[in-house]
């Protein structure tokens, strides 16, 4: 049985190329991950931080992790928060 995690809020910079993920696995942790993608490559994201293995209690505290972890989520919208 395949277990997916819930994404809650996925934030990008402008351009597309870079993104952020903030989700809930299916035993109610949270966590988040950085993915990029290159517009000339059609394979999709492919994950860059090493950081959706790290296990939050709260989707706040892993979406505040994020922002200190990944320079621009802040300037990319990120700044509103988990719920925003």
């Amino acid at each position: 049985m395949a277990h997916e995690n819930m994404v809650l809020k996925s934030i990008e910079i402008p351009n597309g190329g870079r993104c952020v993920d903030i989700f809930m696995r299916p035993d109610a942790t949270f966590g988040f991950e950085e993915f990029r993608r290159d517009t000339e490559d059609a394979r999709g994201w492919f994950p860059i931080g090493n950081h959706g293995a790290r296990i939050f209690r709260t989707e706040e505290d892993a979406f505040n992790e994020a922002l200190s972890k990944v320079p621009w989520l802040g300037d990319a919208g990120g700044d509103a928060g988990p719920s925003g």
